[in-house]
């Protein structure tokens, strides 16, 4: 499977730039769920923690790490937002940036 990530229009991967900031055993864990998503596809959403969202735009749950994803079909998910667990009125803010970038690459 691929992993389509969100970047900005000059190029600036997000998501990674993201992980990358992270302490080294979370950031470890993070790119190992990658590995695996991209070997297993679509089966390995079913061993990870994952809740639906709104819509098609579900969620992984990493320790405290959230990444907000859709799948596109068998074969594509784009991660569109990755960012620390937060209460309420961060979190609903969160959900929007991630359902703006949906909606800016036409996923849904």
């Amino acid at each position: 499977m691929n992993i389509i990530d969100y970047c900005t229009q000059g190029g600036k991967n997000l998501i990674t730039d993201y992980i990358d900031t992270l302490p080294p055993d979370e950031r470890l864990r993070i790119y190992d769920i990658r590995f695996i998503i991209r070997e297993k596809g679509l089966e390995a959403f079913q061993k990870l923690q994952t809740r639906p969202l709104r819509g098609k735009l579900w969620e992984i749950k990493i320790t405290q790490t959230r990444i907000m994803y859709i799948i596109i079909d068998s074969d594509n998910v784009v991660f569109l937002h990755i960012c620390k667990k937060q209460k309420n009125r961060a979190e609903k803010q969160e959900l929007n940036k991630a359902l703006q970038r949906a909606k800016e690459g036409h996923y849904i």
